[in-house]
């Protein structure tokens, strides 16, 4: 990964998972003391956060602010050390060069948040895990 060791989560509406996915990121990265961050966006983007997701993460002490779903661009990809896509294509903004790993396994949000969000954290753990190793051999 490169000195900005940033992640883009990626899913349809970026409303739920990847919006999810990031901030669960930002916040178990900063426990472990890791330098590393995260974005969220989507292919199709909705409106607004999924409002379950909003509540969920306001709960926790995570504020959204005027945060809105965005369309991933080329630019994103290109600055991102990894990418996460939650069950899209990223069509033609995929990068060259940059690893895209696929969370397809992780059960829609509107269905089943608890299980969609422990879903992702056993995808955080391991991909965090994998992030300190990296950051332990440079």
């Amino acid at each position: 990964m490169s000195t900005s060791r940033s992640v883009l989560f990626v899913c349809l509406h970026g409303a739920a998972k990847s919006v999810l996915a990031a901030a669960d990121f930002r916040r178990l990265a900063a426990q472990r003391g890791l330098a590393l961050t995260a974005e969220s966006a989507g292919t199709e983007p909705d409106p607004a956060i999924a409002p379950g997701v909003a509540a969920a993460l306001r709960a926790e002490g995570v504020e959204l602010g005027p945060t809105r779903p965005r369309r991933v661009t080329a630019a994103d990809t290109a600055r991102a050390d990894r990418i996460v896509t939650f069950g899209c294509e990223l069509g033609e903004v995929t990068p060259a060069g940059v690893p895209v790993e696929r969370w397809d396994d992780v059960p829609a949000v509107s269905e089943n948040l608890p299980l969609a969000r422990a879903a992702i954290r056993r995808h955080l753990d391991r991909l965090l895990d994998e992030c300190a190793a990296e950051g332990a051999r440079r």
